[in-house]
């Protein structure tokens, strides 16, 4: 009789098991990394797409924080990180820190969607009809002598937007119209370089397939 009883227990502890596992293989904040195999660029990026997603569920409560008024804009969906897009981003990054240049076509004039596709994360054919298009990057640069400058900063200079008559970053990352809105995926990259003009860069892809 006890053995009656064991069976079905067995049975459904690991159909607990089974769910759990597939739960976590589905949650989009995990990542097929393990946080302890990132290097230091890649934990970076990590905590400024953390930073990022608390950002857009409420903008105004960061306005202090970050130094302009966001008061204005509306609280968005949270971002789902995306390996793919993060190994673009990196490859773009570490471009932009080698080859020492600063643009979203780079030297062999390819904007980030002909990359994004190339990589797996397909696109509409429309978006790939200009070879330089971008439609899902933002880029930063900094410069501050021998400080690093970490993800979170990445963040704020992007939000910011000094310089950028129009705020097509801030309105990237913080999904203000409704085709930024529309983008549900990210991917970030972090490079440094030293002997680099700005030293520090990082690549923000956030993306959609149609």
């Amino acid at each position: 009789m006890l053995n009656k009883i064991k069976y079905p227990l067995l049975i459904i502890f690991l159909s607990l098991i089974w769910i759990s596992c597939n739960e976590n293989k589905n949650n989009p904040v995990n990542t097929n990394n393990n946080n302890n195999k990132l290097d230091s660029n890649q934990k970076e990026s990590r905590s400024a797409f953390e930073y990022l997603n608390l950002i857009r569920q409420n903008p105004n409560s960061y306005s202090a924080e970050i130094g302009v008024d966001l008061s204005t804009i509306l609280p968005q969906a949270i971002l789902k990180w995306n390996d793919t897009l993060e190994k673009v981003a990196i490859t773009k990054a570490n471009d932009l820190a080698n080859r020492n240049y600063f643009a979203h076509v780079d030297p062999d004039g390819f904007g980030i969607n002909y990359y994004v596709n190339k990589a797996g994360y397909t696109l509409l054919p429309n978006w790939l009809t200009d070879p330089k298009a971008n439609n899902f990057e933002s880029l930063a640069a900094a410069y501050k002598g021998s400080i690093v400058i970490s993800g979170k900063d990445f963040i704020k200079q992007l939000i910011v937007d000094d310089g950028v008559p129009d705020l097509g970053h801030r309105k990237h990352l913080l999904g203000v119209g409704s085709w930024f809105a529309s983008l549900v995926d990210i991917g970030i990259g972090i490079a440094r370089n030293p002997n680099s003009n700005y030293k520090n860069y990082m690549c923000l892809i956030i993306a959609k397939h149609n």
